[in-house]
């Protein structure tokens, strides 16, 4: 599609993006909103499909349902002379295939981040019964301020039909398909897992588990091939981290994780020292192992020869009275009778005797242990989880499960729970709102902005969060405050006309300005103001400095008093660095070894006395003054700076000529 064609009446095309496997991807501008978009229009080749094209349409339409930080925002799907578009969000960044090319290796926490984030946007897909089918690196973008989105909800089914008939599409998706879907299976939310699996062993080791030069032999590796292991790759990774990407890519479903969020809960605490001495996950076998069975040739050739004489029997017999061959007649149909009985005694005492599973649920294990005894059933594996209803130690559920029926002395496996699932808070002063807020929210939890004032803390970043660094909080009970930096205070400038000196300094200190004093003979009273700069009602930020001239009083006769000269003298007050930290609250905060220096200045001339301060101001670096003297023929003046309580410099000789 060329540049600058108008989609839809709506969105101009500005240039090619990419081109995928089923659609082409442009940038463009949405002309109503003002804002840039990014159009995907399906492939030429798959416009005449019919079931393709209503997937498409349905597939698009249910994506703008998912509203989630990780999840690309589908804003409109529509058609234009045939061409099927769907327009997105567009996201600033790069896909996670490249990220993880630029950034490998990548730090575990760093992994985990960035799967936890994932995992939040499927688990709302999931919610919403709707089945990516195609997660891998390239449907996932990591914005530039790290937030990764997923993309591609709305042709992921269109996708699954096409992809083994597409063989430079499946060579990218093949990589992260799980064994039923090679094997022509249906797609299920345990189909994404084990596809997130294969994402989370890219990330750590920087390439996928299988390769082949054809998408049929990589995708016979998934059902036939063991996962390789991440920590023969690298050592250092611990086994439990290993673990959740061996129990995502189990081959069979079963062995999965039950759930996305399953999944995110044991990642979030693998890098945890209480997991360090865990044990290899291994998947349970089968009771059944399905194969088989061959019948003994000896036992086959006895029920042969058994048969044998009655088939004789059968087919030959001799001529009887009519009155002996009835009861000949009864005795057969008697022992048929016999027979088929005893065939199904036998097949009834042969079978699999089954029993229900009783419900266990907010039992302890113990408990739950007695009852499945109780109802001639062994106990399985115990699997612990997070569970925001079920408390600590109590059976969640079971599998088979409750009021299902089980092979008698089954095994049956607890899910025990280990309380409501916690989340580690990291620190986040320091960064970006933005971004702090999207880790945050992708571990589900709540977040509350507060804005506040800051002349250091660049505009947008966090200054102090309520939940210090490392604390583990439920995040359903528990909400996050960042607060964030919204600059320099601004205030709009008070009318000083008519104050006094003393009155406008205790104003500036007040707001925290910086006052400049001029003199100017006039009608006024001394030291009343009779000018501002900026004028009163201006919008000026903390820390501006506001130049007030202040009267004289009334010019004095010329043959009357000395002759009072004025004059400038510019002096460098130097910056000291100090400590300056945390407010106390015992919260995290910025902690700076730079802060700021307040300073004093005192000046003595014809309008001024040592008694009081001409000006206040806090400087973050070496910062040049302009002192105003007003000083009487034959006289000096002086000055004084107090940087911090302490006289930094002073001379009380100050002339014109001196300086």
């Amino acid at each position: 599609m060329r540049p600058n064609y108008v989609l839809g009446g709506r969105y101009r095309i500005t240039k090619a993006l990419g081109e995928g496997g089923m659609a082409n991807v442009y940038l463009a501008h949405d002309l109503i909103l003002d804002r840039d978009v990014s159009v995907k229009l399906l492939r030429l080749d798959l416009r005449d499909d019919p079931h393709t094209i209503k997937r498409f349409q349905r597939e698009g339409l249910a994506a703008t349902e998912l509203v989630h930080p990780n999840i690309v925002s589908v804003y409109d799907v529509g058609e234009e002379n045939g061409m099927q578009y769907m327009v997105m969000e567009y996201v600033k960044g790069m896909d996670l295939k490249a990220y993880i090319k630029q950034h490998f290796p990548i730090p575990y926490q760093e992994v985990i981040n960035i799967m936890e984030q994932v995992l939040s946007a499927v688990a709302v897909a999931h919610a919403h019964n709707i089945i990516h089918r195609d997660l891998k690196p390239q449907n996932i973008l990591i914005d530039d301020k790290g937030v990764a989105k997923i993309t591609d909800f709305g042709i992921a089914v269109a996708m699954s039909e096409n992809a083994l008939t597409q063989t430079n599409t499946v060579l990218g998706s093949v990589h992260y398909l799980s064994p039923e879907q090679a094997r022509g299976g249906m797609a299920t939310k345990k189909s994404d897992i084990y596809s997130l699996g294969i994402i989370l062993y890219e990330l750590l080791t920087g390439t996928v588990p299988f390769k082949g030069e054809t998408a049929i032999s990589i995708a016979i590796k998934h059902f036939q091939s063991e996962i390789p292991s991440v920590r023969e790759f690298d050592p250092r990774i611990p086994q439990a981290l290993e673990n959740v990407v061996l129990k995502a890519t189990s081959k069979k479903p079963a062995d999965r994780y039950e759930t996305v969020t399953d999944m995110a809960n044991d990642l979030e605490t693998s890098l945890s020292p209480r997991r360090a001495s865990e044990p290899k996950f291994v998947p349970m076998p089968d009771e059944d192992d399905g194969e088989t069975k061959v019948l003994d040739k000896s036992a086959l050739h006895s029920e042969v020869a058994r048969e044998e004489p009655d088939t004789d029997k059968t087919a030959a017999p001799k001529p009887k009275k009519r009155r002996r061959r009835r009861r000949w007649l009864y005795m057969l149909l008697g022992l048929g009778a016999v027979l088929i009985a005893m065939v199904g005694l036998a097949f009834w005492l042969g079978r699999p005797q089954t029993v229900t599973v009783p419900d266990v649920s907010g039992l302890t294990v113990n408990e739950a242990q007695e009852k499945l005894s109780d109802n001639n059933l062994d106990t399985g594996a115990i699997e612990r989880q997070s569970s925001a209803d079920i408390k600590k130690n109590l059976v969640i559920k079971t599998s088979p499960k409750a009021d299902q029926a089980a092979k008698r002395d089954a095994k049956i496996k607890l899910y025990v729970s280990t309380g409501p699932r916690m989340v580690t808070i990291g620190n986040y002063v320091g960064r970006s709102y933005t971004r702090a807020a999207a880790v945050l929210k992708a571990k589900g939890v709540t977040v509350r902005r507060q804005n506040e004032s800051s002349n250091e803390v660049p505009v947008g970043s966090v200054m102090q969060q309520s939940v210090e660094n490392g604390q583990r909080i439920n995040p359903k009970e528990t909400t996050v405050t960042l607060t964030v930096s919204a600059g320099q205070r601004q205030l709009q400038l008070a009318d000083l006309i008519g104050k006094k000196k003393a009155q406008i300094q205790q104003y500036a200190t007040r707001e925290s300005l910086n006052i400049s004093f001029r003199y100017k003979y006039d009608e006024q009273a001394k030291d009343t103001a009779i000018d501002q700069t900026p004028g009163a009602g201006s919008t000026v930020r903390e820390g501006s400095t506001v130049v007030v001239t202040l009267s004289r009083g009334k010019k004095p006769a010329s043959n009357s008093g000395p002759k009072v000269e004025d004059f400038n003298v510019t002096v460098t007050i130097p910056f000291e660095a100090t400590n300056s930290s945390s407010n106390g609250s015992g919260k995290n905060s910025i902690s700076s070894t730079s802060g700021v220096n307040t300073v004093q200045i005192y000046i003595r001339d014809h309008d001024h006395g040592y008694g009081t301060v001409y000006k206040q101001l806090t400087i973050a670096q070496d910062t040049e003054v302009t002192i105003p003297f007003a000083v009487a023929s034959n006289k000096s003046g002086g000055y004084k700076i107090i940087r911090d309580g302490k006289v930094i410099l002073s001379d009380n000789n100050v002339t014109k000529n001196s300086h």
